[in-house]
């Protein structure tokens, strides 16, 4: 069984290399204001050239509308849509569609009863990614853990 190694919030040249040299298949680029590794969408399309052929680049989103996936897949042209908010499996569905992009989904969790929650998904995403449950009030939902 193949490993998929992620390393996300990447924000510099010197970041990305880094990433590349540890062997990450994948990169993401965070695009979520509040988050402090969030980057423009024209900047990591730039980083995102020097992936290309190395590692393939994610978008990670939270509950983000039409408008900003619009100019993310046309600025960064991202491998894959990485959804990190509280999407519904009808939005997810309605993502896959409009960008043919494959899509993972987030889940935070703290336990074995929390896996659950992939059922609803099943079939619609590509991917599950498991993140720590964020702690009560933090408005980051993911990378806490």
């Amino acid at each position: 069984m193949a490993l998929d190694i992620k390393i996300c919030g990447l924000k510099t040249d010197k970041a990305l290399a880094a990433a590349l040299a540890g062997g990450a298949s994948h990169v993401g680029f965070i695009f979520f204001a509040k988050s402090p590794r969030y980057i423009e969408p024209a900047e990591a399309g730039r980083l995102r050239e020097a992936a290309t052929g190395k590692a393939r680049a994610v978008a990670v989103t939270v509950d983000a509308g039409d408008a900003l996936l619009d100019e993310i897949v046309e600025k960064m042209l991202p491998d894959m849509l990485q959804l990190h908010g509280s999407e519904t499996p009808e939005r997810v569905a309605e993502i896959k569609v409009r960008y043919g992009l494959p899509v993972m989904k987030a889940l935070p969790v703290s336990g074995v009863a929390d896996l659950e929650l992939t059922r609803p998904f099943v079939g619609i995403a590509d991917r599950f990614l498991f993140d720590a449950k964020p702690p009560k009030g933090s408005e980051l939902p993911g990378g806490n853990g």
